[in-house]
């Protein structure tokens, strides 16, 4: 089978995250970018499938330069091809056009059996870009998938719900969005690293694929992103020493969880 993964490139989620002013960016001075770690369960399911089907694995993302560091990665991982559409500054954090781009992508590089997202980017998509994608092809999709079996010309599909499981069947071609519990990802071996870096990266302006980026980023535009803030600075708390009179400790505890915290 024929796979696609669509691939986030999106800053570590340990970053230490600083906003310059009033900006509707983020300082990207020292802030390591890796695959959104959503994006890494979609991207093991589909080598798996690889490997108990054969086919190959084509990963698929919209970004800066940058964002070949992650291609390189996942074909380190086991992905045989990559696709790079170069751009994406100008429709940051609009859901409905990255999704237009790769959709547009999709369309000059397949055709394909399915195709694989994270149910979230980590970053700006608001688990929206996989859904639109589907949408867009005209073809179904099936979120927030934690099992996943593969049949013939189908699949079946295993969504966590409030209090259970849901269990929904598709027809292929099909979008998935991977959730945490789909599987394990595997790290890149060393065989994989150097083999990946002489893959040659298929490369595509925004204009290469009939579409206007700045079409989407204006006119067209569905969102736009005013300003950024951080949350205000969390206050030290309060330290309670009860080695000499325990007592008188749990004492002042239960008067700040009824006076200021409102807990009791």
């Amino acid at each position: 089978m024929k796979s696609c993964v669509l691939m986030a490139h999106v800053p570590d989620t340990a970053s230490v995250i600083k906003v310059p002013g009033a900006s509707n960016r983020i300082d990207e001075t020292d802030i390591k970018w890796i695959v959104s770690p959503y994006d890494e369960y979609a991207l093991e399911e589909a080598i798996r499938l690889k490997e108990a089907r054969g086919g190959a694995v084509t990963v698929l993302t919209y970004g800066p330069e940058r964002a070949q560091q992650g291609l390189r990665e996942c074909l380190a991982r086991g992905a045989d091809a990559a696709v790079h559409v170069k751009g994406g500054d100008g429709t940051f954090g609009d859901a409905l056009a990255i999704a237009r781009v790769l959709a547009a992508a999709i369309r000059k590089v397949g055709p394909f059996d399915i195709f694989f997202a994270g149910i979230k980017g980590v970053g700006s998509d608001n688990s929206l870009v996989g859904a639109m994608v589907a949408e867009l092809l005209d073809i179904p999709h099936v979120t927030g998938v934690v099992k996943l079996e593969i049949g013939d010309g189908k699949l079946t599909a295993h969504r966590e719900i409030e209090g259970g499981t849901e269990v929904v069947e598709a027809p292929a071609p099909c979008v998935v969005t991977a959730h945490k519990g789909l599987n394990e990802p595997r790290y890149p071996s060393l065989k994989g690293i150097m083999a990946s870096k002489k893959v040659t990266i298929q490369t595509f302006a925004v204009a290469d694929l009939g579409l206007d980026e700045g079409a989407l980023a204006a006119a067209e535009a569905t969102c736009r992103w005013k300003a950024l803030e951080l949350p205000p600075a969390k206050s030290g708390g309060t330290v309670l020493k009860g080695d000499e009179d325990p007592a008188g400790a749990a004492r002042e505890l239960a008067r700040l969880l009824r006076e200021q915290a409102k807990a009791i």
